[in-house]
């Protein structure tokens, strides 16, 4: 990147190395969380290039090149909530509840003439590309979408996620557990519009299941 390497000039040797060597391996997991962040690819980019241009100043502060992912996705989650405030938003805090409830196993269990079973929803879910899940994420809203992309793609625990979009805990495990049902409930209208719904339609299962995962809720028998 360009703004990178302007910068390179103010680093010694292995800061320059280390540096090089996290932008190969976490540019484009860094642009996939841009872009749930802030939408738009113009946007997104501009947000990588920021982090990265961040990153560069703070370099001698990274201790352990292990930590380096979640050190780079700190500062980019951070300067996404100052592009907020800069705008004069806020990540929503509030609990109002407008998520009706809403069982993809039930559902699955209704549409599929065969009697339940326990791979049922595995071939479904399956079926469902990593673009497929992007683009359901897409259309939940940010304060159900931020925590979902940092909980189940990005891997940060929900103490974290607290500390990262500064809301309290009980609001985090709220907007999880709610952006869940949400996701199901936008899977499954994103897969009845793509015909996935109907089980001779479905595509082959995939070796890796959406990561948004749901349990298996009460009342739904095996």
């Amino acid at each position: 990147m360009a703004i990178i390497e302007s910068r390179e000039g103010m680093l010694d040797t292995v800061e320059r190395t280390t540096l090089q060597q996290l932008v190969r391996e976490q540019l484009k997991g860094l642009y996939a969380l841009a872009r749930h962040l802030v939408g738009s690819h113009q946007k997104a980019e501009d947000l990588v290039q920021e982090t990265l241009l961040r990153a560069c100043g703070s370099i001698d502060t990274l201790r352990d090149l292990q930590a380096a992912p979640k050190w780079l996705r700190v500062i980019m989650v951070n300067l996404w909530r100052d592009r907020l405030r800069a705008e004069g938003r806020q990540p929503r805090t509030e609990l109002v509840d407008t998520t009706e409830e809403f069982s993809l196993y039930q559902a699955l269990a209704d549409e599929d003439p065969m009697p339940y079973s326990d791979t049922m929803h595995v071939d479904f879910l399956g079926s469902f590309s990593r673009e497929d899940v992007h683009a359901v994420l897409e259309q939940l809203p940010e304060h159900y979408r931020v925590p979902l992309v940092l909980r189940y793609l990005e891997g940060f625990d929900t103490g974290d996620i607290a500390e990262l979009l500064d809301l309290p805990p009980g609001t985090v495990y709220s907007h999880l557990h709610r952006g869940r049902q949400c996701f199901e409930r936008t899977l499954w209208e994103y897969a009845e519009a793509s015909g996935l719904t109907r089980p001779d339609l479905r595509r082959p299962p995939r070796r890796s299941p959406v990561p948004l995962t749901p349990t298996r809720p009460e009342g739904v028998a095996p």
